[in-house]
């Protein structure tokens, strides 16, 4: 059943950046072509302190994306009920533009996985993951966007296409969804299929926001091209090629430049948002042509 509220805010057709708190002082003298931040929001659950007073303060100049990273939406278990209230109180008084989660799990039992592990695509997890979304945007009085994830095996057991498996979750759950680029050129290099063919095939018009990342580049054991999604450096070129081909079919949308490891300098990042930008731009001159 479709429980879903829309948000009263909107994330901006523009660049954002994962908010990193080493760069707070250069984002509020000069954020460049960035409009937007996104946080975790496993990092902003405590009380108050310096990381919450930096956040109003951003919230009051910038939309705010808020990315989960721990729910476990696709566990076999229920939602952890401790870490879905503290979810919900950094909601309710942040009032950000967009909320997001990942298609994986990361929790057995009571430990926690610090990793976003894939699913079998079949009927049971449809339903689980669909009941974990609809208890959650219950519970939050909002619609979530849900994301895919970087793929590095195939479950034989699966029935169903990640893009078929998203369309139906977004149908049954009324929830959006967040497309990573840099994750679907990242698992069509894994597994060989074509990363034009899943954009053919993914629910485009439930799509509310895009990612790109930057990925590393190795072999397996049998020499074959094994690309790990780690946030850690510039976008590659051929995903910005991938988003190109993307936006030629959406239209504008919010693009955010995740970089989580090896975090650089604020001009670098800025750089990345910049190219972002420059794509948004090109996009909306072949709308108008």
């Amino acid at each position: 059943m479709n429980h879903a509220t829309t948000p009263e805010a909107a994330l901006p057709k523009a660049a954002g950046v994962g908010y990193k708190p080493q760069h707070y002082a250069q984002i509020i003298s000069d954020s460049g072509t960035v409009r937007w931040l996104e946080i975790h929001a496993e990092n902003y659950m405590g009380d108050g302190g310096r990381p919450i007073a930096q956040l109003r303060h951003l919230s009051e100049r910038f939309a705010i994306s808020v990315h989960g990273i721990g729910l476990s939406i696709g566990g076999e278990g229920p939602l952890d009920q401790d870490h879905l209230a503290r979810l919900k109180h950094l909601l309710d008084w942040l009032q950000p533009a967009s909320f997001s989660e990942h298609l994986a799990w990361s929790t057995h039992g009571a430990q926690f996985l610090n990793d976003l592990l894939p699913l079998p695509y079949t009927n049971a997890t449809l339903t689980r993951v669909a009941d974990h979304i609809d208890q959650l945007q219950d519970t939050l009085s909002r619609q979530m966007l849900l994301e895919n994830p970087s793929i590095y095996l195939a479950f034989a057991e699966s029935t169903w296409s990640e893009p078929d498996f998203l369309r139906e979750i977004a149908r049954r759950t009324g929830c959006g969804l967040l497309l990573d680029v840099n994750n679907v050129f990242v698992s069509a290099t894994n597994l060989g299929f074509s990363p034009t063919g899943y954009i053919d095939a993914f629910p485009l018009e439930a799509v509310g926001e895009i990612h790109l990342g930057g990925h590393d580049e190795q072999t397996d054991d049998h020499g074959a091209p094994l690309l790990i999604d780690n946030h850690g450096r510039e976008v590659a070129d051929p995903v910005w090629a991938l988003l190109d081909d993307t936006l030629s079919r959406t239209g504008p949308l919010p693009i955010l430049i995740e970089w989580d490891n090896d975090v650089p300098e604020w001009p670098l990042l800025e750089a990345e948002a910049a190219r972002a930008t420059a794509a948004l731009a090109a996009c909306r001159e072949r709308t108008a042509a």
